[in-house]
């Protein structure tokens, strides 16, 4: 077993304001030392929030590095933890009925630093039955680690995004429920470039195709740290969704993302390069 397994299990028993406190201070700590990442992290605060001052975005982007350590800390418990601890940590807001109905559904489950809480949300307290893309970790040991963790309730369908989307969408019009996570930069091969905050972005534009293809109804699945823990919020239906243009479906996808990253700024993964890929002619702005 690996190391970080041990002590992640050993973590799973510190109350929540302990474990927190652990990770507010690796935040700070990595938030010093990891000069290439925290680069990355003010380069994609001053793209989106040009109007804040750069001692607000300093002031972000630390507090980014905390939310981010703590989320990963918290998956001792998530996936150590007991059944009492995850009900009195795990809330959730909106209508699950579509996600324990018959038919087809998409969520859309952008990188908030509470996405793995929300899967253990929806299948360990809920019973949903949910499909996932999975991509392997490099170290074995932590990729059979990660994979128990979000399959801990043994309800999670995962497919491997190197397999293609034929599975996926056989799933899907089988009444799969897919926890899709498309907001970030897989190159420009499989993008298209639609507005975000104003920036040309290569989107990957899946959730329109698998609405479309699996004829599913979308909804947003967005999940919030608390001090108590995390809240699970579950959006409604998405009307007129899919249309016959992916490419305003996924302009629109970008407009619904920004409005939630508006509500809690910090919580957005901004560590990954997610303007790295430009349109011809375009510099890199890292």
């Amino acid at each position: 077993m690996h190391p970080v397994v041990w002590i992640m299990r050993w973590l799973a028993l510190w109350p929540l304001g302990a474990l927190r406190a652990l990770g507010w201070a690796l935040g700070h700590l990595l938030f010093a030392l990891a000069r290439s990442r925290r680069r990355i992290v003010l380069v994609n605060l001053a793209l989106c929030f040009p109007h804040q001052t750069p001692s607000q975005r300093w002031h972000m982007a630390r507090q980014h590095f905390v939310v981010v350590s703590q989320a990963l800390l918290d998956r001792a418990w998530l996936w150590h933890g007991s059944p009492a601890q995850l009900k009195r940590r795990l809330q959730v807001q909106g209508d699950l009925r579509p996600l324990q109905g018959p038919l087809p559904v998409v969520m859309l489950a952008p990188h908030f630093v509470g996405l793995d809480a929300g899967g253990s949300t929806l299948t360990q307290l809920h019973g949903v039955s949910m499909a996932s893309i999975y991509v392997r970790q490099r170290n074995a040991a932590l990729d059979e680690w990660v994979r128990q963790g979000r399959n801990r309730s043994g309800q999670v369908k995962m497919h491997f995004r190197h397999e293609g989307v034929k599975q996926i969408l056989s799933g899907l019009r089988q009444g799969d429920k897919l926890y899709l996570l498309p907001d970030m930069d897989f190159g420009r091969k499989e993008s298209v470039f639609v507005p975000f905050f104003g920036i040309p972005t290569a989107t990957v534009p899946s959730l329109s195709r698998f609405a479309r293809l699996g004829k599913a109804q979308v909804v947003t699945v967005v999940t919030r740290m608390t001090a108590q823990g995390y809240c699970m919020e579950v959006g409604p239906i998405w009307q007129d969704f899919p249309t016959e243009d992916f490419m305003a479906d996924t302009a629109r996808m970008n407009r619904e993302l920004e409005a939630l990253i508006g509500t809690m700024p910090t919580q957005y993964y901004w560590v990954h390069k997610r303007f790295k890929t430009r349109p011809d002619g375009q510099p890199g702005p890292y």
